[in-house]
């Protein structure tokens, strides 16, 4: 009798723990998934780079995006520009 006890409360241990770990795991998975979904709220950053141009830059790719202001200087729609980084390993 008393090893039988011990074999049912060893089993009960081992299913609480099991129980407990899915518990965690489920818990921490769906903090990461929100994390990665509010990074990409945040991908692109408005940058003016004089009082002539702004540029509007992917953090995630590296491409940026420059327009010129009318001031009768260059053209005055978004041009897609190569990221330095792309360029610099070749």
């Amino acid at each position: 009798m008393k090893n039988s006890s011990s074999i049912i409360i060893g089993l009960a241990i081992i299913v609480g723990f099991t129980i407990l770990g899915l518990f965690f795991m489920s818990a921490f998975g769906k903090e990461t998934s929100n994390v990665d979904s509010t990074n990409n709220e945040y991908r692109y950053e408005l940058v003016p780079a004089n009082e002539n141009n702004i540029i509007i830059f992917d953090k995630k790719t590296g491409e940026y995006w420059k327009k010129y202001l009318p001031s009768g200087e260059g053209p005055t729609n978004w041009e897609k520009v190569e990221s330095p980084i792309k360029n610099s390993g070749k």
